[in-house]
C-alpha cells in the first residue's frame, strides 16, 4: 500500500507525522499547536488601514 501523503517532520517537535494526526506526530503536538493559535500566539499579518478609512469609505 502507498502512503497517501509523504511523511513530514512534526511541526511542534520534529518526529515523524502520522496517518491519524498528520501533519502532528501526536494529538498532544496537535493540541499544542491549537492552543497556540486560540491563544494569540500566531498572528496572521494584515493590511494597515489608512488613517480616516475606518467605515471603509473611500476618498
Amino acid at each position: 500500500m502507498t502512503p497517501l501523503r509523504p511523511r513530514r517532520p512534526c511541526p511542534e517537535c520534529g518526529q515523524p507525522s502520522a496517518r491519524d494526526t498528520y501533519p502532528f506526530c501526536s494529538k498532544r503536538c496537535k493540541d499544542v499547536d491549537l492552543n497556540r493559535w486560540l491563544s494569540g500566539a500566531y498572528i496572521l499579518p494584515g493590511r494597515e488601514e489608512e488613517p480616516g478609512s475606518e467605515d471603509g469609505e473611500q476618498g
